[in-house]
C-alpha cells in the first residue's frame, strides 16, 4: 500500500498546512454528507416528520462522535510525541488501548438503546405522534455508533502515521455508499426512517473497516499492539486513557455542548411551535455539521504539525501554524455565513418544499442562526492549538 511521506519537522509550514487541509476538509465534510443526504431524501420522500423524527436522534450520534474524537485527538497528540521521541512501541500501546476504551464505551449504552427503544424516543423529546418513527431509526441507527466511533478514532492515527489521503478515503466510501443506499431505501423502496438509518449504518461500517485494516495490517508505525492482561497492565493503561481524554476532553465538550443544545432545542420547539418547528430545527440542524467539520479540518490539520514540532522544540513553526489555521478559519467562516444569510431558500428547499410550514420557520431563522458561525470556526482553531 503506498503512503504519503511528510516530514513534519523540515517542510513549509504552509505547504504542510495545505496538504494535510484540503484532504482533512474534504473527508471531515464528506462525513457530514452521510446526514445531509440523508436529510434531503426523508425531507423530499417523508416530509418534515421524518427529519424532526431523525434530529430527535442524532444528539446520541454527536455525543459518540465527541467520545471518538476525544480519544482520536488525545490519542494522536501522545502517540506524536512519543514518536517525535522514538518512543514507537509506546505510540503503538497508546493507539490500542485508545481502541479498546472506546469499544467498551459504545457498546453498553448501545446494548440498552436497542432493548429499550420506545422509552429512548420519549427520553430524547418524541412527542406521541413522532415516537413511532423515532423508535424504528433507533434500531437500526444505534450499531452505526460504533463505527462511529472507530471510524473518528481511526482517522487521527491514519493522518499521525502519514496517510492523511487514505483517511479521506475512509469518510468518502462511507458517504458515497450511504448517499447511495440512502436514495435506494428511501425513494424507490419506500422504507422509510428505518432505510435512512440503515443506510447511515453500512457506510460508516465500510469506512470504519477501511481505517482499522489499515492500522492492523498496512500501519507503517503506530499498529495495534497486544496489550498485557494484568493488574497492573490494566491501571497503567487506565492511566494513559486517562491522560489522553484529557488533552482530548475539548472535542467532546464540543460535540456535547452541541448535543446539549441540540436536545433542549428540540424539546422547546416541541413544546411552542409543535411538530413543524421541531422539523425548521432538524433543517439548520443538518447544516451544523458541515459548519463544525471545516473548524474540526482546521484544527486536525494544524495539530499534527504543532504536536510535533513542539515535541522537537521548534516553538517558532508552531506559532506559524497556529497563524496560518486562524486565518483559514475567518476566511472560512465568511464565506459559511454569507451563505446562510443570503440564500436560505436556496438552502431550505434542499431539504423540504418551500410551501411546507417548516420550511417558512427555517427560512426566517436562517440568518439568526448563521450569526455565530465565525466565532464558533475560529473557536475550534484555537481549542486544536490547545491540544
Amino acid at each position: 500500500m503506498k503512503r504519503d511521506a511528510i516530514d513534519l519537522g523540515k517542510l513549509n509550514v504552509f505547504a504542510l498546512f495545505r496538504k494535510y487541509f484540503i484532504p482533512t476538509l474534504f473527508g471531515m465534510l464528506s462525513m457530514s454528507v452521510v446526514t445531509a443526504a440523508e436529510g434531503v431524501f426523508v425531507g423530499h420522500g417523508i416530509g418534515s416528520d421524518g427529519i424532526a423524527a431523525i434530529n430527535i436522534c442524532i444528539p446520541v450520534l454527536m455525543l459518540f462522535t465527541g467520545v471518538g474524537l476525544m480519544s482520536g485527538a488525545g490519542a494522536s497528540v501522545v502517540a506524536s510525541i512519543h514518536l517525535s521521541r522514538g518512543k514507537v512501541k509506546v505510540a503503538r500501546l497508546n493507539v490500542t488501548q485508545a481502541l479498546l476504551a472506546v469499544t467498551l464505551v459504545t457498546v453498553v449504552p448501545s446494548a440498552l438503546m436497542l432493548a429499550y427503544p420506545s422509552a429512548t424516543a420519549r427520553l430524547l423529546g418524541a412527542s406521541e405522534h413522532l415516537t413511532p418513527l423515532v423508535r424504528d431509526y433507533l434500531l437500526w441507527f444505534t450499531p452505526m455508533l460504533l463505527f462511529q466511533v472507530w471510524c473518528a478514532l481511526c482517522l487521527f492515527i491514519i493522518r499521525l502515521d502519514g496517510a492523511p489521503k487514505l483517511a479521506m478515503v475512509c469518510n468518502v466510501v462511507a458517504a458515497l455508499v450511504s448517499v447511495v443506499l440512502s436514495w435506494l431505501f428511501i425513494i424507490p423502496l419506500e422504507m422509510g426512517v428505518k432505510g435512512a438509518a440503515l443506510s447511515g449504518t453500512i457506510g460508516m461500517f465500510m469506512g470504519s473497516a477501511i481505517g482499522l485494516v489499515y492500522l492492523f495490517r498496512y500501519a507503517r508505525r503506530l499498529r495495534p499492539c497486544r496489550l498485557k492482561w494484568s493488574l497492573k497492565s490494566l491501571r497503567l493503561s487506565l492511566r494513559n486513557v486517562g491522560y489522553q481524554c484529557r488533552i482530548g476532553s475539548s472535542a467532546l465538550l464540543t460535540e456535547a455542548t452541541m448535543a446539549m443544545l441540540m436536545f433542549m432545542g428540540n424539546h422547546v420547539f416541541m413544546k411552542y411551535l409543535g411538530d413543524d418547528g421541531v422539523g425548521a430545527f432538524g433543517i439548520a440542524c443538518y447544516y451544523m455539521p458541515f459548519v463544525f467539520m471545516v473548524g474540526n479540518a482546521i484544527a486536525q490539520s494544524a495539530q499534527p504539525i504543532i504536536s510535533y514540532n513542539f515535541g522537537l522544540g521548534s516553538l517558532e513553526r508552531v506559532r506559524a501554524t497556529e497563524r496560518i489555521a486562524l486565518l483559514t478559519a475567518v476566511a472560512c467562516g465568511v464565506v459559511i455565513t454569507a451563505l446562510f444569510v443570503f440564500f436560505p431558500h436556496v438552502l431550505v428547499g434542499l431539504f423540504i418544499r418551500l410551501d411546507n410550514p417548516a420550511a417558512h420557520l427555517a427560512v426566517d431563522g436562517f440568518p439568526w442562526f448563521s450569526a455565530a458561525f465565525i466565532f464558533f470556526i475560529l473557536n475550534l482553531a484555537v481549542i486544536g492549538y490547545y491540544q
